[in-house]
């Protein structure tokens, strides 16, 4: 598993051998992130925001 905040920047994205700027739940896509070269087949990718709520 991977996990990354939002500080990690997705570097390219595409579907099939074009260039997407999303793609839907369910579909397959190809990603790199920028300063990361580490993925591997079987990953799963998790991106998250940390919000601060003030009380």
């Amino acid at each position: 598993m991977v996990l990354f905040n939002m500080k990690a920047k997705l570097d390219t994205l595409k579907r099939f051998k074009d260039d997407a700027k999303e793609v839907a739940k369910g579909y397959e896509c190809g990603i790199t992130i920028e300063n990361y070269n580490d993925l591997k087949e079987g990953d799963v990718i998790e991106a998250f925001e940390m919000v601060e709520i003030k009380r």
